[in-house]
């Protein structure tokens, strides 16, 4: 079904797998399109999670196009959510205009009222010209990559440098590959997120990442001699290197095996032609927000819109916020084995 705003806004409801082509051709072309509006995760979320895709798609009379990815969230207890996009740190409307972002946003809220949700969330990097304030707390972590790794080692503070080389003198050392490395990956991630008190992302979720990008996605192990001891995945969007997820053995901490695991990681994307290498979003002056930043990285703001719907059988989304800050010292004192488990049947419903 298509609306038609008195803007001259056209906004239709589209099934992702119909929409893929020009999705694609929309999301890679707008400056601020952002690795969550990739049409991948259309099959990602849905594949890992069960999630039902909400896609939008807008045109106004000059033209210009405008998309807003966004799924279905059915909370037990808690109530059904919006999100634009789950477990992603961007998402809410890409679009050629303010007016063509405002009907996006306008349709959304007048679906997620039919699908009986009781909020609305938008995770955005430019400020919209909608009725509601964003919360501004988060922030993206970019560092700009020069056009050569030797410019880019020589810009990087000494004291990274001091600790790339004191993880190479313990004999550390990166490889990359693809989803061959995802139990590796997935052991050091799952016993790390319990170490943190969170519930870890089902093991399928990355898969089904894995698979959706395909070359676009690379797996990165950090290894002593021959053991595994960390890593992460990486994603390529645009001009764009992103890294959603990294874990290290905390064991081997003073090693160094983050910072070695990191620099190869920027060192190869700086090799391939990468302008950007995204280290994903951090709360200000946050012990991840120190990390990034002595990287060089610099601030992108990021503003969380949360829209109430009106729907009273719904609770409102601070509600899961909640749920999950009261799981975390709980989570520390289960076993890692019923943890690795349970996890992902928790962490389906918590979208942050």
């Amino acid at each position: 079904m298509t609306t038609a705003t008195g803007s001259g806004v056209r906004v239709s409801r589209v099934r992702p797998e119909a929409a893929g082509g020009v999705w694609q051709r929309v999301a890679g072309t707008m400056s601020q399109s952002h690795l969550a509006h990739a049409p991948e995760w259309a099959t990602v979320i849905r594949q890992g999670y069960g999630h039902d895709p909400l896609y939008l798609a807008a045109e106004d009379d000059a033209g210009s196009l405008g998309l807003l990815p966004a799924f279905i969230v059915r909370r037990p207890l808690v109530g059904t959510i919006v999100t634009s996009m789950p477990f992603l740190d961007g998402g809410g409307p890409c679009a050629g205009s303010a007016t063509l972002a405002a009907g996006l946003v306008e349709r959304l809220v007048e679906e997620a009222r039919r699908e009986g949700a009781g909020v609305v969330e938008l995770r955005c990097a430019q400020r919209l010209e909608i009725a509601w304030e964003p919360m501004e707390h988060k922030v993206n972590m970019v560092l700009p990559l020069p056009p050569d790794a030797a410019t880019l080692w020589g810009q990087l503070d000494r004291s990274v440098r001091n600790q790339v080389r004191k993880a190479e003198r313990a004999g550390l050392s990166v490889e990359f590959g693809g989803i061959e490395m995802l139990d590796e990956f997935y052991r050091f991630f799952a016993a790390r997120m319990h170490d943190l008190g969170s519930p870890v992302h089902a093991r399928e979720f990355f898969r089904a990442t894995l698979g959706a990008f395909e070359h676009r996605a690379r797996v990165a192990l950090v290894s002593k001699g021959q053991t595994p001891i960390g890593g992460l995945i990486a994603l390529a969007f645009k001009d764009s290197l992103v890294v959603p997820w990294a874990s290290c053995a905390k064991e081997h901490f003073a090693l160094c095996p983050n910072m070695l695991l990191y620099w190869q990681t920027i060192r190869a994307g700086c090799v391939d032609g990468f302008r950007r290498f995204d280290f994903g979003r951090s709360t200000r002056g946050s012990g991840t927000y120190r990390f990034k930043r002595q990287w060089g990285a610099l601030e992108s703001p990021l503003f969380w819109y949360t829209i109430p719907v009106g729907c009273r059988e719904s609770l409102p989304a601070g509600t899961g916020g909640r749920t999950a800050a009261g799981l975390v010292g709980m989570w520390r004192h289960l076993p890692l084995s019923f943890t690795r488990r349970l996890g992902p049947h928790v962490r389906k419903y918590l979208v942050h």
